[in-house]
């Protein structure tokens, strides 16, 4: 196992301090040694001639084996992703709902409506939709038409990746980052499901790829495009597109060749992309006019720039305002520096971050005095900004701060995972390299031992088999030297045992995650976690009209579709660990109270199902209405539309803070023949607020019928 650029095999060893004596080509070890030397900025790659060549893994120095590597793991990171598919039906139904009304209306398709009637938008920008209904509108809508670019984003997040690493730090480095991202169990998780994720971690692999095209070269080109591939990470999913900024501007401003005036240039215009690209769709949302576009979902005052920088935006940090409600904990824990360690956030993707985190702090002490365009710095600065930043955002958010948010951290621990492994081998001959190495190796181990300890039925074995092999490597790569001629082969040999030992509890958990469907608005990845997390579906059964519960799936990943006893089964935490408490960022129906109720109701968390005799009734004479029906909540009305095919009007949208519908337009909407039902919420109408005084207003005017347990007022017969 050789690394480009690394010094020859050691052929002895000083076992008193660690010094290596090489008795072939030593002269070649000079010159490649420290790797600060043989990588200082040379320009575009000679690797490749600057033709992107690292997704060939066809640099002269790379060993041979690297080609066939990359494409077996592209292979299985494919086979992984793609499998079985459509089990998780149609996942989210919110965002499910939206594509299918994409694959109908242009205009849904533009501004991201949740109903083909362009009443209200989803809560997020429309890019990740854009590519769903386009996926649909070529193949139909299903489930795996609409999953199927979630995958593919997946496997184009993992090769990019080891293009990006391979190009500073070698091939190999670049394999060990690129395995590490597909073994992550969060990445599994979202790289099978439609939520926006799967598009952002795309865009801002991406985006470190041509930006460190851009340092290699200083072009202006490259960086436009970095700023590009983030305005369009920001239609993905609004400013948590924008956090990997300041580690791209700190890189280029530091380690670009050229003059500092020009690089501050270069900059500018990168940000003058990123506003073009993320503002154009923004302006047009805004200047449109209010009565002929969809309500923006999650904007008391039905403002685009208000849900951008209020739910979507400051809201998530300070915990107020447009319904992030201070509730984060309940989904990911309490606040704090080692939230992405507790039981809810552990499992996701915090596998080898401690590991990442050593390699950031002895990187950076090593290369502290490096020249300006050291490009092992550079790239330490680059994933470990990218990772402090997103990392502190996410342990000290006060607001909504879901698990699966962690797939953005996936690519930087990962990279960091495998420059770390490069930069030990590379400096074996050190007993200092090989103590960090081993430190990396033992304390991934052990780790690996606490976190599936708390899922203490999921494979006991494989807890004591990780620990003894990680604490062997790292054992091994310290006493390496007192082997003699065996030295060389016994570094190679703890490496490689230390490498498996470290991605073998991930991968795991991520295969887990692959064969258990998972649907509902919180998904979670791995097994259910005793004292704190639920088995990674959403939430299923009757009852909520929006946002659920986290958790959801029976535990031990069985399937969840509408309840623990099939469809209408009443309300309640599927699969939740004893001890579990549940978060409460419920759904409400206004600015009051909380839309509970014991009935079967419609839309929950996107995994209940509708009757077959209230999806006819929806259907019957649905042509001659705007909606086929009303109701309180995104989710609610997202289950309706997906199993009628038919527009539902959603009031209150995700949060009950979608555009802030009027009683008075309401009734007019109904004066004008436009909407047929109204559906009950949680087996009756409540809700607070203008969603509280709709209900009330129907309940008092029209009648009412029962279909299959539901409520339904027909709204075209006046009491």
């Amino acid at each position: 196992m050789e690394f480009p650029g690394s010094p020859p095999a050691p052929q002895s060893f000083d076992p008193h301090d660690g010094a290596m004596t090489v008795t072939r080509d030593s002269s070649a070890s000079v010159a490649a040694w420290p790797p600060g030397a043989a990588l200082a900025h040379p320009g575009p790659h000679a690797d490749d001639g600057g033709d992107g060549g690292e997704l060939r893994g066809a640099s002269p120095g790379a060993p041979r084996w690297v080609r066939p590597a990359l494409a077996i793991l592209l292979v299985l990171t494919a086979a992984g992703y793609l499998w079985d598919l459509s089990a998780s039906g149609y996942a989210n139904s919110f965002y499910a709902a939206a594509v299918q009304a994409g694959t109908r209306s242009w205009k849904a398709t533009f501004f991201g409506s949740l109903d083909s009637s362009n009443f209200i938008t989803v809560d997020k920008p429309p890019a990740a939709l854009w590519v769903m209904d386009a996926f649909g509108r070529v193949f139909g809508f299903n489930s795996w038409s609409m999953l199927v670019p979630e995958a593919l984003a997946g496997v184009g997040s993992v090769a990019l990746l080891y293009a990006t690493v391979k190009r500073w730090f070698g091939a190999p480095a670049g394999l060990v980052s690129a395995a590490a991202l597909a073994a992550t169990p969060v990445a599994a998780l979202m790289f099978r499901f439609n939520n926006p994720d799967a598009l952002l971690t795309l865009l801002l692999v991406a985006g470190a790829y041509t930006l460190v095209r851009a340092v290699d070269a200083g072009s202006t080109r490259w960086l436009v495009a970095t700023g590009t591939l983030l305005g369009f990470a920001f239609l993905a999913k609004m400013l948590q597109g924008f956090m990997v900024i300041p580690a791209f501007a700190l890189v280029y401003l530091l380690a670009a060749p050229g003059a500092l005036r020009r690089r501050v240039a270069q900059l500018l215009l990168g940000g003058v992309a990123i506003v073009v690209s993320a503002g154009w769709w923004v302006a047009a949302v805004a200047l449109w006019p209010a009565g002929s576009r969809p309500m923006i979902d999650g904007s008391p005052t039905n403002s685009i720039v208000n849900l951008i920088f209020g739910y979507n935006g400051f809201g998530r940090l300070s915990g107020s305002g447009g319904g992030a409600g201070g509730n984060g904990g309940g989904f990911s824990g309490a606040t704090g520096v080692f939230r992405l360690f507790n039981t809810l956030m552990g499992g996701q993707a915090s596998w080898l971050l401690p590991a990442a985190l050593l390699t950031l702090v002895a990187g950076l002490a090593w290369r502290g005095r490096a020249p300006r365009a050291d490009q092992t710095r550079a790239g330490l600065l680059l994933w470990g900004t990218w990772l402090l930043v997103t990392a502190a955002v996410f342990s000290f958010g006060k607001g909504v701060i879901h698990t699966y948010y962690t797939v953005a951290l996936a690519p930087a621990i990962a990279a960091l995972f495998g420059i770390g492994v490069s930069l030990v081998w590379q400096a074996r001959h050190r007993l200092a390299a090989r103590l960090l190495g081993a430190a990396a190796l033992a304390g991934t181990a052990v780790w690996a031992a606490v976190l599936l300890d708390r899922s203490p039925t999921y494979h006991p074995w494989l807890r004591s088999a990780i620990l003894v092999a990680g604490v062997a490597a790292g054992a091994a790569l310290i006493s390496a030297p007192y082997m003699g001629r065996l030295a060389s082969r016994a570094m190679s040999v703890a490496v490689g045992v230390g490498l498996v030992a470290s991605l073998a509890a991930p991968a795991a958990y991520a295969a887990t995650t692959i064969l258990t469907p998972h649907t509902g608005s919180v998904p979670s990845a791995g097994p259910a976690t005793a004292g704190g997390g639920f088995a990674g579906g959403g939430f299923a059964g009757g009852g909520f009209a929006g946002r659920p519960p986290s958790g959801g799936r029976p535990a031990g990943g069985s399937r969840s579709s509408g309840g623990p006893g099939g469809a209408g089964a009443p309300l309640g935490i599927l699969g939740g660990a004893q001890g579990a408490t549940p978060p409460v960022d419920f759904q409400r129906g206004g600015a009051g109270a909380l839309n509970t109720g014991g009935g079967a109701g419609p839309g929950v968390g996107g995994s209940s199902t509708v009757s077959s005799a209230l999806t006819a009734a929806l259907r019957s004479g649905a042509s001659s209405y705007r909606w086929a029906a009303a109701t309180l909540g995104s989710q609610s009305a997202a289950t309706l539309e997906l199993a009628s095919g038919e527009p539902v009007m959603a009031i209150g949208g995700f949060s009950g803070e979608g555009g802030n519908l009027s009683l008075t337009t309401f009734q007019s909407y109904v004066a004008k023949h436009q909407i047929h039902y109204f559906v009950a919420s949680g087996g009756g109408p409540r809700g607070g607020g203008s969603s509280g005084a709709i209900s009330t207003w129907v309940a008092a005017h029209y009648k009412t019928t029962t279909i299959a347990g539901q409520t339904v007022y027909d709204l075209t017969s006046a009491k």
